[in-house]
Protein backbone atom coordinates (compact mmCIF):
# COMPACT_ATOMS: atom_id res chain seq x y z
CA UNK A 1 0.00 0.00 0.00
CA UNK A 2 1.63 3.64 -0.86
CA UNK A 3 1.62 6.21 1.77
CA UNK A 4 -0.83 8.23 0.56
CA UNK A 5 -3.09 5.03 0.30
CA UNK A 6 -2.48 4.39 4.31
CA UNK A 7 -3.19 8.23 4.77
CA UNK A 8 -6.45 7.75 3.22
CA UNK A 9 -7.72 4.57 4.91
CA UNK A 10 -6.37 6.27 8.27
CA UNK A 11 -8.70 9.14 7.54
CA UNK A 12 -11.58 6.47 6.84
CA UNK A 13 -10.80 4.96 9.83
CA UNK A 14 -11.13 8.11 11.86
CA UNK A 15 -13.98 9.11 10.18
CA UNK A 16 -16.10 6.29 10.65
CA UNK A 17 -15.22 6.13 14.54
CA UNK A 18 -16.89 10.22 14.64
CA UNK A 19 -19.84 8.72 12.48
CA UNK A 20 -20.41 5.47 14.86
CA UNK A 21 -19.39 7.62 18.52
CA UNK A 22 -21.94 10.08 16.91
CA UNK A 23 -24.46 7.29 15.44
CA UNK A 24 -24.78 6.24 19.63
CA UNK A 25 -25.52 9.24 20.87
CA UNK A 26 -28.99 9.40 18.90
CA UNK A 27 -28.21 13.24 18.13
CA UNK A 28 -29.56 14.47 15.35
CA UNK A 29 -27.69 14.95 12.08
CA UNK A 30 -29.67 18.40 11.81
CA UNK A 31 -27.87 19.43 14.43
CA UNK A 32 -24.79 18.91 13.42
CA UNK A 33 -25.14 20.84 10.29
CA UNK A 34 -26.20 23.66 12.20
CA UNK A 35 -23.16 23.35 14.79
CA UNK A 36 -20.79 23.18 11.65
CA UNK A 37 -22.62 27.00 10.71
CA UNK A 38 -21.86 28.41 13.81
CA UNK A 39 -18.09 26.80 13.64
CA UNK A 40 -17.55 28.56 10.03
CA UNK A 41 -19.62 31.55 11.69
CA UNK A 42 -16.38 31.74 14.42
CA UNK A 43 -14.11 31.49 11.12
CA UNK A 44 -15.57 34.21 9.74
CA UNK A 45 -15.04 36.33 13.25
CA UNK A 46 -11.23 35.31 12.71
CA UNK A 47 -11.07 36.65 9.30
CA UNK A 48 -13.15 40.38 10.33
CA UNK A 49 -11.16 40.28 13.11
CA UNK A 50 -7.64 40.05 11.50
CA UNK A 51 -5.62 43.41 11.02
CA UNK A 52 -2.22 44.42 9.75
CA UNK A 53 -0.52 43.35 13.17
CA UNK A 54 -1.99 39.56 13.17
CA UNK A 55 -3.64 39.01 9.62
CA UNK A 56 -1.57 35.90 9.12
CA UNK A 57 -1.90 34.44 12.60
CA UNK A 58 -5.53 35.13 12.20
CA UNK A 59 -6.25 33.73 9.36
CA UNK A 60 -4.02 30.64 9.96
CA UNK A 61 -6.81 29.81 13.16
CA UNK A 62 -9.77 30.51 10.49
CA UNK A 63 -8.12 27.98 8.29
CA UNK A 64 -7.73 25.67 11.30
CA UNK A 65 -11.61 26.12 12.59
CA UNK A 66 -12.87 25.85 8.66
CA UNK A 67 -11.37 22.71 8.51
CA UNK A 68 -13.28 21.66 12.52
CA UNK A 69 -16.47 23.03 10.72
CA UNK A 70 -15.62 20.53 7.66
CA UNK A 71 -15.77 17.61 9.44
CA UNK A 72 -19.42 18.12 10.54
CA UNK A 73 -20.25 18.76 7.00
CA UNK A 74 -18.60 15.58 5.74
CA UNK A 75 -20.73 13.60 8.87
CA UNK A 76 -24.45 14.76 9.14
CA UNK A 77 -25.51 12.58 6.17
CA UNK A 78 -23.58 9.54 7.34
CA UNK A 79 -25.22 9.90 10.33
CA UNK A 80 -28.24 10.47 9.20
CA UNK A 81 -27.72 6.62 7.52
CA UNK A 82 -26.63 5.34 10.31
CA UNK A 83 -29.47 6.36 12.06
CA UNK A 84 -31.74 5.98 9.46
CA UNK A 85 -33.00 9.48 9.79
CA UNK A 86 -32.54 10.42 6.45
CA UNK A 87 -35.21 12.95 5.39
CA UNK A 88 -35.91 15.03 2.41
CA UNK A 89 -36.29 18.03 4.65
CA UNK A 90 -32.79 17.46 6.15
CA UNK A 91 -31.27 17.83 2.76
CA UNK A 92 -33.19 20.84 1.85
CA UNK A 93 -31.77 22.18 5.44
CA UNK A 94 -28.21 20.77 4.95
CA UNK A 95 -28.06 22.76 1.43
CA UNK A 96 -29.79 25.94 3.00
CA UNK A 97 -27.09 25.29 6.06
CA UNK A 98 -24.34 25.29 3.40
CA UNK A 99 -25.27 28.88 1.64
CA UNK A 100 -25.00 30.42 4.88
CA UNK A 101 -21.96 29.06 6.09
CA UNK A 102 -20.61 30.58 2.55
CA UNK A 103 -21.53 33.60 2.81
CA UNK A 104 -20.32 33.72 6.86
CA UNK A 105 -16.60 32.99 5.68
CA UNK A 106 -16.79 35.63 2.70
CA UNK A 107 -18.46 38.46 4.76
CA UNK A 108 -15.75 37.97 6.49
CA UNK A 109 -12.98 38.54 4.32
CA UNK A 110 -15.26 41.08 3.12
CA UNK A 111 -15.10 42.86 6.49
CA UNK A 112 -11.24 42.45 6.82
CA UNK A 113 -10.33 44.21 3.31
CA UNK A 114 -13.46 46.72 4.23
CA UNK A 115 -11.36 47.37 7.35
CA UNK A 116 -7.99 47.80 6.03
CA UNK A 117 -9.07 50.09 2.98
CA UNK A 118 -8.10 47.68 0.06
CA UNK A 119 -11.11 48.17 -2.06
CA UNK A 120 -10.22 46.14 -4.84
CA UNK A 121 -10.50 43.15 -3.18
CA UNK A 122 -14.16 44.25 -1.31
CA UNK A 123 -15.26 44.27 -4.60
CA UNK A 124 -13.55 40.62 -5.62
CA UNK A 125 -14.94 39.23 -2.67
CA UNK A 126 -18.07 40.28 -3.28
CA UNK A 127 -17.76 38.86 -6.77
CA UNK A 128 -16.71 35.74 -5.13
CA UNK A 129 -19.41 35.55 -2.97
CA UNK A 130 -21.92 36.30 -5.62
CA UNK A 131 -20.58 33.27 -7.54
CA UNK A 132 -20.40 30.80 -4.75
CA UNK A 133 -24.28 31.32 -4.64
CA UNK A 134 -24.99 30.74 -7.96
CA UNK A 135 -22.71 27.65 -8.67
CA UNK A 136 -25.18 26.18 -6.44
CA UNK A 137 -28.15 27.61 -8.15
CA UNK A 138 -27.64 26.98 -11.48
CA UNK A 139 -27.30 23.68 -10.43
CA UNK A 140 -30.74 23.25 -8.31
CA UNK A 141 -32.27 25.30 -10.66
CA UNK A 142 -31.13 23.31 -14.17
CA UNK A 143 -32.21 19.95 -11.73
CA UNK A 144 -35.57 21.09 -11.62
CA UNK A 145 -35.70 21.22 -15.51
CA UNK A 146 -33.07 18.09 -16.45
CA UNK A 147 -32.14 14.91 -14.14
CA UNK A 148 -28.79 16.17 -13.46
CA UNK A 149 -26.21 18.91 -13.64
CA UNK A 150 -23.14 18.69 -11.75
CA UNK A 151 -20.98 19.49 -14.38
CA UNK A 152 -18.47 22.23 -13.32
CA UNK A 153 -15.25 22.05 -11.25
CA UNK A 154 -15.59 24.75 -8.47
CA UNK A 155 -18.53 23.22 -6.40
CA UNK A 156 -18.67 23.48 -2.85
CA UNK A 157 -15.98 21.39 -1.02
CA UNK A 158 -13.54 22.63 -3.88
CA UNK A 159 -14.52 26.01 -3.05
CA UNK A 160 -13.94 25.42 1.05
CA UNK A 161 -10.39 23.47 0.80
CA UNK A 162 -9.03 26.58 -1.77
CA UNK A 163 -10.20 29.13 0.91
CA UNK A 164 -8.26 26.98 3.70
CA UNK A 165 -5.20 27.01 1.36
CA UNK A 166 -5.47 30.72 0.98
CA UNK A 167 -5.85 30.96 4.99
CA UNK A 168 -3.38 29.07 6.25
CA UNK A 169 -0.99 29.69 3.90
CA UNK A 170 -1.51 33.33 3.84
CA UNK A 171 -2.38 33.49 -0.16
CA UNK A 172 -6.26 34.72 0.27
CA UNK A 173 -5.71 37.04 -2.97
CA UNK A 174 -4.84 35.00 -5.01
CA UNK A 175 -7.36 32.45 -4.31
CA UNK A 176 -10.18 34.92 -4.87
CA UNK A 177 -9.11 35.33 -7.93
CA UNK A 178 -8.78 31.56 -8.85
CA UNK A 179 -12.48 30.94 -7.10
CA UNK A 180 -13.85 34.02 -9.16
CA UNK A 181 -12.59 32.76 -12.53
CA UNK A 182 -13.39 29.00 -12.26
CA UNK A 183 -16.57 29.68 -10.43
CA UNK A 184 -17.75 31.73 -13.28
CA UNK A 185 -16.52 29.29 -15.67
CA UNK A 186 -18.47 26.79 -13.99
CA UNK A 187 -21.54 28.65 -13.65
CA UNK A 188 -21.33 29.44 -17.72
CA UNK A 189 -20.69 25.48 -17.79
CA UNK A 190 -23.93 24.14 -16.59
CA UNK A 191 -25.44 27.23 -18.30
CA UNK A 192 -24.55 25.58 -21.61
CA UNK A 193 -24.86 21.94 -20.38
CA UNK A 194 -28.69 22.84 -19.37
CA UNK A 195 -29.11 24.87 -22.77
CA UNK A 196 -27.98 21.62 -24.51
CA UNK A 197 -30.08 18.92 -22.66
CA UNK A 198 -33.59 20.89 -22.43
CA UNK A 199 -32.94 21.65 -26.49
CA UNK A 200 -32.53 17.39 -26.67
CA UNK A 201 -35.75 17.14 -24.78
CA UNK A 202 -37.50 19.51 -26.07
CA UNK A 203 -36.51 18.03 -29.61
CA UNK A 204 -37.61 14.64 -28.59
CA UNK A 205 -40.80 15.69 -27.64
CA UNK A 206 -41.60 17.74 -30.92
CA UNK A 207 -40.44 14.21 -32.80
CA UNK A 208 -43.09 12.95 -30.58
CA UNK A 209 -45.99 15.56 -31.13
CA UNK A 210 -45.00 15.16 -35.21
CA UNK A 211 -45.53 11.60 -35.67
CA UNK A 212 -48.21 10.30 -33.47
CA UNK A 213 -48.68 7.37 -35.26
CA UNK A 214 -45.57 5.84 -34.37
CA UNK A 215 -45.90 6.33 -30.40
CA UNK A 216 -49.59 4.43 -30.78
CA UNK A 217 -48.32 2.23 -32.63
CA UNK A 218 -45.37 1.59 -30.27
CA UNK A 219 -47.47 1.69 -27.49
CA UNK A 220 -49.90 -0.80 -29.15
CA UNK A 221 -46.43 -3.25 -30.16
CA UNK A 222 -45.45 -2.83 -26.29
CA UNK A 223 -48.98 -3.65 -24.93
CA UNK A 224 -49.11 -6.74 -27.32
CA UNK A 225 -45.65 -7.71 -26.34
Amino acid sequence: MSWTGAVGRGCRVVLYGIVHGLALTKISPNVLTFVGLIINIGAAFLFGYANALNQQRMFFYAGLVIIGAGIFDMVDGRVARATNQVTQFGGFFDSVIDRYSDVALYFGLLVYYARANRFFYVVLTALVMVTSLMVSYTRARAENTIPQCKVGFMERPERIVLVIIGAVFNRMAAILWVIAVLGNLTVIHRIAYTYQETEKKELGMGESQTHPEHTAEAQTEATVR
